[in-house]
């Protein structure tokens, strides 16, 4: 069966290319000494520190999240794949879903058993399950 794509017009195509590549040149934002002290996590937090050189954007020092990194604004929030992604937690979810623009991504609390069903049921429908799981 062949994977389901979105409706798109060539503009909208364009800009999801550019959001794309933009986000796999994207650096990793890593927050402030994350590599200094166990209890921080490398997820970013804004540097507010008085003397923090990261806040001044010092160029010795990593990127900052800026506006200039951002994706054109008709595409953000897409999956990669140009669907809008829909939590689905069963069959009856998949009712509610437009295929042509939107996407199921089965929930993390479901069941394998059913799954399988939502899988099964968005196939006939001919909807895009983004995380299928392995079958």
């Amino acid at each position: 069966m062949a994977v389901p794509k979105p409706k798109m017009d060539a503009r909208k195509k364009k800009l999801l290319k550019k959001k794309n590549e933009m986000g796999r040149k994207r650096p990793a934002f890593k927050r402030q000494e994350w590599f200094r002290y166990g209890k921080f996590d490398d997820s970013w937090r804004k540097p507010r520190g008085k003397h923090s050189k990261l806040r001044e954007h010092q160029d010795w020092r990593p990127p900052v999240v800026d506006v200039g990194f951002r994706g054109p604004r008709e595409t953000r929030g897409l999956h990669p794949s140009g669907f809008t992604e829909v939590l689905v937690h069963n069959v009856a979810d998949l009712g509610k879903l437009n295929k042509e623009t939107e996407a199921a991504r089965i929930g993390s609390t479901v069941g394998s058993r059913k799954r399988k069903d939502i899988v099964e049921k968005a196939d006939e429908l001919n909807i895009r399950v983004l995380n299928r799981g392995t079958e």
